[in-house]
């Protein structure tokens, strides 16, 4: 009887030994950090397709390159990007106007007085911006490379704009999206631009623009001709020498904006690409802008400014002709419908 009650006994020691330690590895004593714990210094790595958004990143699976990366451009900055190493110690000016200016801002939006406290040193929430920004304007930037692009805006014209799309597909962000660009006159505060490479539209006849830009090569397709500059500046080449960018399709298309007939060589394959992505990534971070782009009474793409009426109202996709009655950017060639549709695919996977 004795040896029983005995063994009762160890066994109870058992058990309270056993729920003892259960108790202290739940409370974290005695057991290993979990592998996935950061270590002081340790380096975080990207994937090098993140946007910046009141500094969170979110993916958009396509290449991008920010302004704190190398060979990125940094709207942040005051001084020339470009030019000999004198002027660019120089703060930018405008060259019309030679002054001194920052091409950017605090967006200018309705706010409560306690909300443009917050905002005005930068502190925008990602909630916050959520509930301003409802449109995403396209434009053509007519230098030719995101390298030229940045030059014209930052180093002569004192503007700015938050994406820029290359040749290659690459994006280019050059502010978080927290401030206000100045690309668009009114639309500024509530939207995010981007300036994509192409040389833009032209009424028919009377240009030499596209024999100095476009030409045939050896086997008869269309070829975007830059200076060896330029298209070393192109990511792509660093990878494939032998790379050529050419349009997504062979011809000028021929379109009507403001009721005046346009020609325009199209967008690449690569840039609409990066296009697509990116719309399906904005979107998404910003629930007000809707995936879709302004219609006429039939349901057709709008080719002209919107009333002001009706462009206070829209939110989602504009073209700068949408915005602006002296604008004709992203021009007739642009294909509102693969970029949309593309991206409501992305959206729904």
């Amino acid at each position: 009887m004795t040896h029983v009650l005995l063994r009762i006994r160890d066994a109870a020691i058992d058990r309270r030994a056993l729920l003892g330690a259960g108790l202290l590895l739940l409370l974290g004593f005695g057991a290993s950090a979990p592998a996935d714990e950061p270590k002081v210094g340790e380096k975080l790595p990207r994937r090098g397709d993140e946007i910046v958004v009141c500094g969170q990143l979110f993916h958009t699976t396509a290449p991008v390159v920010l302004w704190t990366d190398p060979g990125g451009y940094d709207a942040y900055r005051v001084e020339r990007r470009f030019g000999p190493i004198a002027d660019v110690r120089e703060k930018a000016k405008v060259q019309e106007r030679n002054e001194v200016t920052i091409g950017f801002g605090v967006r200018k939006v309705p706010l409560t007085p306690e909300q443009n406290e917050q905002v005005r040193g930068g502190g925008w929430d990602l909630t916050s911006l959520q509930n301003v920004v409802d449109q995403f304007v396209i434009h053509y930037d007519v230098a030719g490379t995101s390298r030229r692009c940045f030059q014209v805006l930052h180093d002569s014209r004192g503007l700015s704009v938050q994406f820029m799309l290359d040749l290659d597909g690459t994006i280019y962000q050059t502010l978080d999206l927290k401030e206000g660009a100045w690309h668009a006159t009114k639309a500024n505060g509530r939207s995010i631009g981007i300036e994509i490479a192409n040389m833009g539209a032209y009424p028919l006849g009377g240009t030499d623009t596209f024999n100095r830009w476009y030409r045939r090569d050896a086997d008869g397709q269309v070829q975007i001709i830059l200076p060896e500059t330029e298209l070393n500046a192109v990511r792509k080449r660093a990878t494939d020498p032998t790379w050529v960018p050419r349009p997504s399709r062979p011809e000028p298309v021929v379109g009507t904006i403001h009721g005046q007939k346009l020609q325009q060589y199209d967008l690449t394959p690569e840039q609409y690409d990066s296009l697509t992505k990116l719309t399906a990534t904005l979107c998404t971070v910003f629930p007000k802008i809707k995936c879709d782009y302004p219609r006429d009474e039939a349901g057709a793409l709008l080719t002209k400014t919107l009333p002001n009426d009706k462009y206070d109202l829209f939110q989602g996709i504009v073209g700068h002709y949408h915005v602006q009655t002296n604008k004709t950017d992203p021009g007739p060639a642009f294909q509102w419908d693969k970029v949309i549709d593309g991206a409501r695919a992305l959206m729904t996977k």
